[in-house]
């Protein structure tokens, strides 16, 4: 097991946390994460691009000249896919794009995710994140005191109202639940703040 400080919200060092190598501590596996985070994007698609077909398209129901003896070549409308405001041939309709990954690929995409941002030194403890009230003021203090001034993604056990809304306003930074922690997230924030019951849970439902 590896050890990692836990800070408090002015940013000073309060006590120390094992965290389990079989969840922070592995090699991170590139392919797997790559996966992960290609599902994610497909997931989010919403799948609603449409195109009219000749058969959706306006007009079109009249022979544009008779078939033989004009030296044109025929013509049956003219809303076929050659004509200017004809239909679409073979163009996109509504799908869906979404699609699963096995469970033991996303428990090793996140895994390999969180042990990425521990080996890089960008995996920050928090001992509690709480706030009075709704003031963003506060809460980029907090991210001053922990000498946060890149893309951060904060991590909270359960959901927090005021730290949410008081974060909102701060550019580059985020915050998620440990229910809907996603490697994408993990991945396209520079830093991750978790504070330390997320930390306990998480190791409580990946140790197995």
């Amino acid at each position: 097991m590896s050890k990692v400080s836990i800070f408090n919200m002015e940013g000073q060092v309060v006590s120390e946390m094992e965290l389990l190598d079989s969840i922070f501590g592995i090699e991170p596996n590139k392919v797997v994460m790559h996966m992960a985070v290609v599902n994610y994007c497909a997931n989010q698609r919403q799948g609603t691009q449409s195109t009219l077909t000749r058969s959706e398209v306006r007009g079109g129901g009249k022979k544009p000249w008779r078939q033989k003896g004009t030296g044109h070549a025929r013509q049956g409308s003219i809303r076929a896919p050659q004509w200017r405001h004809g239909g679409i041939a073979l163009g996109p309709k509504p799908r869906s794009y979404k699609y699963s990954l096995n469970k033991k690929v996303k428990r090793l995409a996140l895994k390999s995710a969180l042990s990425s941002k521990v080996i890089d030194n960008n995996f920050i403890i928090l001992d509690k994140l709480f706030i009075d009230e709704y003031k963003t003021k506060r809460m980029i203090e907090i991210l001053s005191n922990l000498n946060i001034d890149t893309k951060t993604l904060i991590v909270m056990a359960g959901p927090d109202d005021k730290v949410k809304k008081s974060t909102a306003n701060i550019p580059k930074v985020n915050t998620t639940l440990i229910n809907t922690l996603s490697v994408y997230d993990i991945l396209n924030h520079d830093k991750v703040i978790i504070v330390k019951d997320a930390v306990e849970k998480i190791q409580d439902i990946y140790a197995s």
